[in-house]
Order: structure tokens, then sequence, then C-alpha cells
């Protein structure tokens, strides 16, 4: 069964196509379940003086979700739609995170770490922020948020556990305490994770997360999802084959799907 669960479109800014290209595109590659994720809007910082295209407007949330609803109906012989939401993880706004969460029907919420404040360590436009900063005391303060992201008991699973790497800057120091006290605290609060390709096509040229913390997480017996992360049509599932193969390679044998909050493991 070909699934890919993590996926953006043009109401985010940083995406182009459609709800419906995505759905498509699906369609076209034979994909069975096809999850569409877009980013939960802004709420710690103003997004008319912020870094523009970061993530959907506020008033286009009830729209996003509406226009899932009718494409998975629209599409139900076809394809089978899952309702998801990219809600990102900022220290301070748990209520207004835990609102959005509680407010519409989703089949899944992936907890992702982008900002440390009012930083995005995941945008290429920002990465001047580790200018002068203790890369260490970076990872530290990233995997503390993931282990807070685990215990709130908004998501469904942790997505690109280990994006910090994203553009190459690492510690001198081992990190490996820190990667495992994340993956610890998502075993100990009943997560999954993902398994996001799209590091393959980034300056890191790894998955997130890597292999050792896939290895990781199989003997904590954490389940995992794929995603190909695609903010265009023509990248949905992009090296999901390698996703695949890599997670047979470390042991697993089923993947992690989400219907209505709930996880469901099938076979793959």
């Amino acid at each position: 069964m070909l699934i890919d669960y993590h996926t953006h479109h043009a109401r985010c800014g940083h995406a182009v196509g459609e709800l419906e290209e995505y759905v498509r595109k699906g369609i076209e590659i034979g994909l069975a379940q096809l999850g569409l994720s877009d980013h939960m809007p802004l709420l710690h910082v103003n997004p008319a003086t912020y870094y523009p295209e970061m993530a959907m407007p506020m008033e286009e949330l009830p729209r996003y979700v509406e226009e899932c609803l009718s494409l998975k109906e629209k599409y139900k012989d076809r394809i089978d739609i899952r309702i998801g939401l990219e809600g990102d993880y900022i220290e301070g706004c748990e209520e207004q995170i835990e609102a959005i969460v509680k407010a519409y029907p989703w089949d899944y919420v992936i907890g992702s770490v982008h900002f440390l404040g009012e930083w995005d360590i995941t945008d290429f436009r920002q990465t001047h922020g580790w200018e002068g900063r203790d890369r260490m005391a970076v990872y530290e303060q990233y995997y503390d948020a993931v282990a807070k992201a685990a215990a709130t008991g908004f998501y469904d699973y942790i997505g690109h556990i280990d994006v910090i790497k994203r553009f190459g800057f690492k510690p001198e120091g081992d990190v490996t305490h820190l990667e495992n006290a994340a993956l610890e605290a998502v075993k100990k609060n009943g997560l999954a994770i993902e398994l996001n390709a799209s590091g393959l096509r980034m300056p890191v040229e790894e998955m997130f997360p890597s292999r050792r913390m896939l290895e990781y997480a199989h003997k904590l017996g954490i389940p995992v999802t794929i995603g190909s992360d695609a903010h265009q049509p023509e990248r949905l599932g992009q090296y999901l084959d390698q996703a695949r193969a890599a997670l047979k390679e470390v042991g697993y044998t089923q993947l992690a799907t989400f219907n209505c909050r709930k996880l469901m493991l099938i076979d793959f």
C-alpha cells in the first residue's frame, strides 16, 4: 500500500499547486492514501511584518478544511484522502494550538518544531541565525522543544524529528543523547514519528531522521509513517521508495496511518 502523509499547497505561500492537483497526482502515481497536511497559521509573530510566505493566513484555515472535506468526498472512489495539519509546536502558544487542534475534524496532526522563539531554523532565509551561536546550545533547545511537543497531547506524530540538521549546521560534540531523549519522549507519550524523505533534496542530503535515529526508534517500538513533504505536485511521493527500503532494512514491516486521530498499522 502506497501512502504519503506530508504535503503542502499554495495556501501556505511557499508551496505551489492547488489541493486538487495533489489529489490528481496521488491518483496518477497510485497512492492508496494521501495525507493533506498544510502548515498551521502563524501564532507568535505578526504575519504582516515577519518573513513573507510562511504559512496560511488564519482566515484560510476553515477554507482549507472545507476544501479537504470536499475533495475527500469527490474522490472517495479513487483515493483515500486523510485530512491533516502540520501544527507547529511553539512554546508559550499551547492554548492557541490546542484550540486549533480541537476545532476541526482532523485525521491527524503533525507536531513539528520549526521555531526557536522567532527564529525559524528551517527557513533558508534565516540561516544567518546560526552566526555567533553555540550550536550545541541550539540543539539542546531544539530537542527540548521536541520533547515538550510530544508531551502536549496535541499531536499524532512528530514530523522531521531531526530537521535541525537541514542546512548542515551541527555541533562539534556528539548529540546522540539529545536525539535519543527526544525519541524516548515520543515513546513515553505514545506518538509515532515520520520518515521524511525530503532531506535527500536538501543541503544535509539525508532523510529525517537519520539511519541511526531510525534504528533507535525501531528498538523502542515507535511506529513510523512516511511523507515526501512535497511543496509541488510533481514531488508527491518523491524518494518514498528509498524511505520504504530504509524502513525494511531497519526492520519495520508496518506503516502508521491515521483516521479520526486514531493510529492504525498497515503492512507495506
